[in-house]
């Protein structure tokens, strides 16, 4: 019997005796579509200002931004934890299109790279898979679906301070706890001051020292945290992502949604330069119509939409009796939208509305690993997020072109076809056995018939009465 320690490494070991593993379907697919579309050129193109010949060896732009693209489909929400999974995976290293001899970028490379290149260099690579998108037919742009949510800051709330002298929220408690006439306060005193303040949280009076950004906002589940407002545009056709843009936490619907329908058309602007004639003419040049919940209503949002040519489907909150005095402009753009939101099309966008505008959160955010952040700025935040959006979309080609969105997608075919087949194999044996029980009874009632006509003795399983006689006379042919 040999040992795990009885076997000894050689020395050299030749290329040819290196074991080859075959690479993951999913990612030799989506290697295809990116060599068809030469993404290497585009982003080595586009990134030739922010290198220099002379310097350490730096990491190709399309392993970078591949790196990136790995962590959406992954679920990989750092960096560290993309160079560990790149440096693991045969089939990663595969599509990263590196050999065996090189070693994948680490973590401190890819944050170098994201550092030296620019937010509008990240911009530009999510604008070209739009277009690529738009190639394939799936962008429309006319209609527009618009929602946020918060995403969690790489930042916690006990390290906050003052923004007007920078003392830290403990040090704040102890001068209140002095000055209302307590000399040494304890922990309990601190605690018991600090229930009866109401409104401490006010983020114009404290800030995060390392993420000024990050602001205090109350999450869905109801705690309190930093956090960070991500806004998306969502073509209400197909699902692709048109449009995102980073805010504050608490900054509300009705002051971001502008920003991002000015995004969505800048990007629709920017496909239309990168496609040919033909295919930008499927494609609306500006956002004509948009989609949204109630946190979104309000007189100012309906009244700019209006100016600008936007029909509006937003949800409208109940307000009871509204006063419009001195407002008509505001009355005209509110009962236009409360007239349109009554229309059996209204009804289908606010059904699609749930499934496309949902979805992206879903994929980017969840599965995607980027519910909480670990950026800090939203500069910084800005960059991955972009190229999260920008996979959402290549997962959404891929659904469209192969019919699975994602690697993981493939994992649980092999258990769908096994059920299936067990599905199957179960309504061939109830079929079978319905169809031994059907003939035993044909043959009872074939001996029932032959009893009634006298030809052999009844059967004990059978009791015939008159009528069943003259059916069973019937049925035999005689």
């Amino acid at each position: 019997m040999g040992h795990k320690d009885d076997e000894q490494d050689e020395l050299f070991v030749t290329h040819a005796g290196l074991r080859k593993g075959g690479g993951h379907p999913f990612y030799e697919a989506l290697e295809k579509v990116l060599k068809a579309q030469r993404f290497d050129k585009f982003v080595e193109e586009l990134c030739e200002p922010f290198y220099a010949e002379q310097g350490r060896p730096s990491v190709a732009p399309g392993v970078y931004f591949r790196c990136l693209l790995i962590g959406y489909f992954e679920g990989i929400g750092s960096e560290r934890g993309i160079a560990w999974r790149t440096a693991d995976s045969v089939s990663l290293r595969l599509f990263l299109g590196l050999p065996m001899s090189k070693n994948p970028p680490d973590h401190s490379t890819l944050s170098r790279t994201r550092r030296l290149l620019d937010l509008e260099t990240h911009h530009r690579v999510f604008s070209w898979v739009l277009a690529v998108l738009t190639k394939a037919n799936l962008v429309n742009g006319k209609t527009v679906g618009v929602d946020a949510t918060t995403l969690e800051a790489n930042a916690a709330m006990r390290s906050i301070v003052r923004r007007d002298d920078g003392r830290a929220y403990q040090d704040y408690l102890v001068d209140l706890a002095k000055e209302s006439g307590v000399e040494t306060p304890r922990r309990e005193d601190l605690a018991k001051l600090d229930r009866k303040r109401s409104k401490k949280g006010k983020n114009k009076e404290w800030v995060h020292p390392e993420d000024p950004d990050a602001e205090i906002t109350k999450m869905k589940d109801g705690s309190t945290h930093l956090a960070h407002k991500l806004e998306t545009a969502v073509d209400m056709k197909t699902g692709a992502v048109l449009g995102v843009t980073l805010h504050g936490g608490a900054q509300g619907d009705t002051k971001t949604i502008d920003e991002t329908l000015e995004d969505a058309d800048n990007n629709l602007g920017e496909v239309h330069e990168q496609v040919d004639d033909k295919t930008s003419k499927r494609v609306s040049l500006r956002v004509e119509e948009v989609v949204a919940d109630k946190g979104y209503h309000s007189n100012d949002v309906l009244t700019g939409l209006e100016a600008s040519q936007i029909r509006t489907y937003i949800a409208e909150p109940k307000r009871g009796r509204r006063r419009w005095k001195n407002k008509e402009a505001e009355k005209k753009a509110v009962y236009a939208n409360r007239r349109r939101m009554k229309c059996r099309r209204s009804k289908g966008l606010m059904k699609k509305r749930g499934e496309l505008l949902e979805r992206p959160f879903a994929h980017m955010l969840e599965t995607g690993g980027m519910r909480r952040l670990h950026l800090r700025r939203h500069d910084n935040i800005l960059k991955r997020v972009l190229v999260q959006a920008a996979a959402a979309n290549l997962g959404l080609l891929m659904r469209t072109l192969f019919g699975v969105g994602s690697p993981r997608s493939l994992q649980g075919r092999g258990g769908l076809l096994r059920a299936l087949a067990s599905a199957f194999t179960a309504v061939l044996v109830a079929l079978l056995a319905l169809w031994r029980w059907q003939r035993r009874i044909s043959e009872s009632i074939k001996e029932a018939g032959q009893v009634v006509l006298g030809i052999r003795p009844a059967h004990p399983l059978l009791v015939a009465g008159p009528r069943l006689r003259c059916e069973l006379a019937f049925t035999t042919g005689c």
